[in-house]
């Protein structure tokens, strides 16, 4: 970031006034940038037992398996972005959303926010970002091509608790190595 999104003058990094940590801000207008957090909403859908992944068309991990999940938007809600997200890429409509998994991926400045629900029909179809989407038994998972450690882990957990018939809401901390940009 040079610029000041407020008054266009050239920004400084530092810590400003009454902040605790390195930002950065505007010596001109004293606006602080903030850089948060990017929220990704995602969904766990199930058809009889089986789970919808999709075929990744897309950077970063392009050919692997992954649940659909993508960055929230401004002005939806965690429950409409996992949808559209759902829809994106795989055309699945998805219902009976439930929170079900909160990871925190600290080290790449991510908070996925996963649902359990139910597809309406098994009808889906690839889309520009998932070459291939598929319906598969627990036993079937492509464990050995999971896009990402999170995404891994949401189904290591979601097929335990299945298998315990409760499922149990978590939040746990993933760690990540944030110049690889995995998570």
């Amino acid at each position: 970031m040079n610029f000041c999104s407020n008054c266009g003058s050239q920004i400084s990094k530092g810590i400003p006034e009454n902040e605790d940590r390195e930002r950065y801000y505007c010596t001109n207008c004293g606006v602080i940038h903030y850089q948060n957090p990017r929220v990704v909403v995602g969904c766990i859908p199930e058809w009889h037992g089986k789970i919808l992944l999709c075929l990744r068309n897309i950077e970063p991990r392009r050919n692997a398996w992954t649940l659909p999940a993508g960055y929230l938007e401004n002005g939806e809600s965690a429950l409409e972005g996992a949808r559209r997200e759902t829809w994106e890429e795989s055309r699945a409509i998805v219902y009976d959303l439930v929170p079900y998994y909160l990871a925190d991926l600290i080290g790449v400045d991510q908070l996925y926010m996963m649902f359990r629900c139910r597809l309406s029909e098994p009808n889906f179809e690839t889309t520009r970002e998932s070459k291939d989407v598929r319906l598969f038994a627990e036993k079937d998972i492509p464990w050995d091509n999971i896009a990402f450690t999170v995404i891994a882990q949401t189904l290591k957990r979601y097929f335990a608790d299945r298998a315990n018939g409760a499922y149990v809401f978590r939040n746990e901390q993933l760690t990540t190595h944030p110049k690889r940009r995995r998570n």
